[in-house]
């Protein structure tokens, strides 16, 4: 690489994404030099819009360019089902299977002390206080829908949450984990065997 510094610097921030190594990092530099000077306005701009127009929704800690967020903002969404989950991207991938009509919940991370990310880095009080609030305003949630990774970090912070909400009168489940649609049984690992029997179901 060419040792020029404000294209080093680039490729460091670039690096510094997730996902995105260096070699990326440096490729995508590289068409940003490239192409015309537009592109170059048009991504600062949108990068900046973006910083300054989107924020936590005060509801669910979604983002959202609102004042809420649009699925706290829908009335025909089930106001007693809560589903829980590590990141807002989460919520898209959970809305496109159609099969969950109630609000959300974004933890923004899990625990994981290694990273050094504890209960109190999440957004785990503000659900305590939500369904608090939610109870006083005698509009209860009845379940709260854990749909966390099947790691040792999601597992560790379902056995958090599920202590912590013990006692509080609310179902608490999680999703199913197992062989996923249209998979083969040769390729399955043991893990993902092993929670494809826990979580059977019968017919």
């Amino acid at each position: 690489m060419l040792h020029i510094a404000s294209l080093e610097k680039l490729v460091h921030e670039l690096n510094r994404l997730p996902g995105i190594g260096p070699k990326t990092a440096q490729r995508l530099a590289y068409y940003i030099l490239q192409t015309k000077d537009a592109y170059a306005e048009k991504l600062t701009d949108a990068v900046l819009r973006v910083k300054s127009e989107v924020h936590l929704c005060p509801e669910c800690y979604s983002f959202t360019d609102r004042d809420i967020c649009k699925f706290c903002d829908d009335s025909s969404r089930h106001s007693e089902s809560l589903c829980v989950v590590e990141e807002p991207s989460d919520i898209s991938r959970i809305e496109s299977s159609g099969a969950f009509r109630g609000r959300y919940h974004v933890l923004h991370g899990v625990i994981s002390p290694l990273e050094g990310i504890s209960a109190k880095s999440l957004k785990i009080q503000e659900l305590v206080d939500r369904l608090h609030k939610a109870s006083e305003a005698g509009r209860p949630i009845t379940e709260v829908i854990l749909a966390l990774d099947a790691d040792l970090e999601g597992d560790t912070t379902a056995l958090y949450l599920a202590k912590t909400l013990q006692g509080k009168h609310i179902k608490i489940s999680r999703i199913a984990h197992g062989i996923p649609i249209g998979s083969d049984i040769d390729f399955i690992d043991d893990r993902t065997m092993g929670r494809a029997l826990e979580n059977r179901i019968e017919l």
